[in-house]
């Protein structure tokens, strides 16, 4: 029988706590849950409000990965979920708005993904985001190139980003914006990618084709799309160790020289949320730097 705990004043049972989810690390089950409890007061902002896509691992990166959208089989009933517009018809999706319902989610191991739009305004985004995905021979040296030249192209239009590690091989980065539909980030996103393979053509390729990916960024602009989602702030990956999609200040992206320096385990979290706090969190609010994307045209 699994071992019943109280969060938050919810009894959630939790189980397997000794199974070991990432063989290169020893890394358990019981430390994936640990990870989420310290984390929870900066990851649960950027998860509220927002329908989560999981990715979820029972048996660590080695094991079947699947994707998991509509609300799962035996979620609690004190788990919020929410009705959310899709193409092929509304679907019931979860939400995770406390640590009762994040340390729930944690114990079914998943990665955690959500979109660029908040359920209040389904049909508008709130946030422009680029995944730079290096081909080998390239890195997230090289990402660190690329995002700090679309850092300059978005100020230009007036909108401030931030970055973070995608938590395996790449970068992303992230932008508050307002008064523009999906599609038109979208479409904004993609001019972008595009006008930085012209300025890098060496380095910087906008379109997915594995074949030309060898040495370039894939600078993907496509998750900004509606029905698409991104790996949220601060939450651990499926890969053979367990790595956090972690932010980062601009100061450590200017000075990557080697892939390692970008590289976060949950051990090096706290420490850098003492020393940085959350280095996201101007996306949380409308202040400064929140844009207007310019119209495509």
């Amino acid at each position: 029988m699994s071992p019943i705990t109280i969060v938050a004043g919810r009894r959630l049972s939790v189980s397997n706590l000794d199974k070991v989810l990432y063989p290169a690390t020893g890394f358990t089950k019981g430390e994936v849950l640990h990870y989420y409890a310290v984390v929870a007061d900066v990851l649960l902002p950027h998860l509220r409000d927002r329908p989560v896509s999981f990715l979820r691992y029972p048996d660590g990166p080695g094991g079947q990965r699947f994707f998991t959208k509509n609300v799962p089989p035996g979620t609690p009933e004190w788990v919020t979920t929410a009705e959310v517009p899709r193409s092929e018809g509304p679907a019931r999706m979860v939400v995770l708005d406390d640590l009762a319902a994040l340390m729930w989610a944690a114990n079914l191991v998943t990665e955690f993904h959500t979109p660029q739009w908040v359920l209040a305004a389904p049909g508008e985004a709130d946030r422009i985001v680029f995944d730079l995905d290096p081909g080998a021979p390239a890195s997230v040296v090289e990402c660190c190139a690329v995002a700090v030249w679309l850092r300059e192209r978005l100020r230009a239009d007036g909108i401030e980003a931030y970055a973070k590690t995608s938590g395996a091989k790449g970068l992303h980065l992230l932008a508050g914006v307002r008064g523009a539909s999906s599609a038109e980030v979208s479409a904004y996103a993609k001019r972008l990618a595009l006008e930085a393979e012209r300025a890098m053509p060496r380095q910087v390729l906008h379109r997915m084709t594995r074949s030309l990916r060898a040495g370039k960024v894939f600078v993907d602009w496509s998750q900004n799309a509606g029905r698409k989602t991104t790996a949220t702030p601060y939450t651990l990956r499926a890969r053979d160790e367990p790595t956090v999609s972690a932010p980062v200040t601009w100061q450590e992206v200017e000075e990557c020289r080697d892939p390692g320096q970008l590289a976060f385990a949950p051990d090096d979290i706290p420490e850098r949320l003492r020393r940085f706090g959350d280095l996201l969190a101007p996306l949380l609010t409308t202040g400064p730097g929140t844009g207007t994307v310019p119209p495509t045209g």
